[in-house]
């Protein structure tokens, strides 16, 4: 097949575009019922073929575009330049790489890595709910299933995508899963592909989800620890002085009334606080391994609002106020945005002036980038090599992929505000934003003169 032309493509997606534009203005009060169900079909044909022409665009620009040209990484990019979410970019990423079109180092063309399915896709004959149960199904296959069966269940599920919904597609994998693995014998390799624990956003509430799979050893390790520290009156919040050592007092044991999910809450609190008292974890970043909490004199004397911590946790000001009375504490102290008195003539920020980014910056500063500071390294606005002074309003807190950007063409200085601005080299500058607000949502809830007045404060 013959590669197209520029132009050939370019006509192709302006007819699309005016094609859609043309339909987002039609008024559809004139149909009937059967009318607006063939039409709303119509529209999920085109959704559903609408990633097969993404994915040659996104394996091209995997293989073949310069890192530097996409400043490093492809995820972050595409979720940039499309402003879709990070997990969505790398979802799109992932699915190309299995529905779209290869090439081999050769530059031979090779089929998708899932052949049956892609081709469907193409057809319009199935959607992303389906594709994520075969992917799903593919990838949790054991490494012992030959290439042949893989192939032929893999087509069967595509067969079976055009009768059904996913939430059905799913419930037939799991049966095809069966028949190709009945006695479930998964080796090591399988079991570590699924290891993992995902902690999610934090509700309004305040609390935050948790998903995952235990290896088998993880979760014996866990079930020893459990057995002890959330036994019942083990380490129960509730208490003035939790036990967390020994054995508990009857009357604690008595008084417990949390569930077992509550105490297996409560024992891993419990071991994680052990775990950094004790000093054993060492130093991250440049600081000691423990919690970085962020707050205004104001709310601490209020008692109410939330803090924010290095790892981007809000924590409602009483559960501040408790990990108080056994902290170390520190006064930062800023004029218009700038920290008074931390500059020392060496080029690693010192610890003082790392708690004081934590502070200022909260998270990476790169324009978008949510990486909160524990996962920071510290940056040079100026670089050192140049002005020898390692002075914290000429620093800012920078993740590791971005840090590397300043080795790439992109300049970093400080605006009026005190505020990190990221200058890409000239290829790469479309007049995207500069400074990062993610960090600082409530920011974007002030008017101009709100924001002037917070900076004075």
């Amino acid at each position: 097949m013959r590669s197209s032309t520029c132009e050939e493509i370019a006509d192709a997606f302006e007819v699309l575009k005016g094609g859609m534009k043309r339909a987002v203005d039609l008024r559809c009060d004139a149909l009937t019922t059967p009318e607006r169900l063939a039409l709303l079909e119509a529209c999920e044909w085109i959704r559903r073929c609408l990633p097969a022409v993404e994915h040659p665009l996104i394996n091209q620009l995997a293989a073949q575009a310069d890192a530097t040209e996409l400043g490093g990484r492809l995820a972050p990019a595409l979720a940039n330049r499309l402003r879709i979410s990070r997990a969505d970019a790398s979802r799109r990423i992932h699915e190309a790489a299995d529905l779209g079109e290869r090439t081999a180092l050769n530059g031979e063309p090779l089929a998708p890595v899932l052949p049956a399915t892609a081709e469907a896709q193409r057809n319009g004959e199935l959607g992303s709910g389906h594709v994520a149960v075969i992917r799903g199904f593919f990838h949790r296959l054991p490494d012992f299933v030959d290439v042949e069966t893989r192939q032929k269940a893999e087509a069967q599920l595509a067969r079976l995508s055009l009768e059904h919904r996913p939430d059905e597609l799913a419930k037939l994998a799991d049966k095809l899963t069966d028949c190709l693995n009945p006695d479930g014998d998964f080796s090591d390799v399988d079991r570590a592909k699924r290891r993992g624990i995902t902690i999610g956003k934090q509700d309004l509430d305040g609390m935050s989800p948790i998903n995952g799979y235990l290896t088998p050893e993880a979760r014996a390790t866990i079930d020893a620890v459990f057995a002890k520290l959330a036994a019942p009156g083990m380490c129960n919040s509730a208490d003035d002085e939790p036990c967390i050592s020994g054995t508990p007092s009857e009357a604690a044991i008595q008084g417990d009334a949390r569930s077992a999910g509550q105490r297996n809450h409560d024992a891993l609190v419990a071991l994680a606080r052990a775990a950094l008292s004790s000093g054993d974890l060492g130093r991250h970043n440049g600081l000691p391994a423990s919690i970085i909490v962020t707050t205004t004199l104001k709310e601490l004397e209020a008692g109410a609002g939330k803090a924010l911590t290095g790892g981007g946790t809000l924590l409602p000001m009483s559960d501040v106020i408790r990990l108080a009375s056994h902290a170390h504490h520190y006064l930062a102290i800023f004029d218009n945005g700038k920290a008074l008195a931390l500059y020392h003539t060496k080029r690693l920020a010192s610890p003082a002036q790392r708690i004081v980014l934590h502070a200022k910056d909260r998270g990476c500063s790169f324009p978008n980038c949510d990486v909160p500071g524990y996962l920071c390294e510290v940056h040079h606005c100026n670089p050192y090599a140049l002005h020898p002074v390692t002075d914290v309003n000429e620093l800012t807190f920078a993740c590791c992929p971005n840090h590397k950007l300043a080795e790439q063409g992109w300049t970093t200085r400080k605006n009026s505000r005190g505020e990190t601005e990221w200058i890409p080299p000239p290829h790469l500058d479309r007049g995207q934003p500069r400074v990062n607000t993610f960090h600082y949502p409530e920011k974007l809830l002030l008017s101009e003169e709100d924001d002037d007045e917070a900076e004075r404060i």
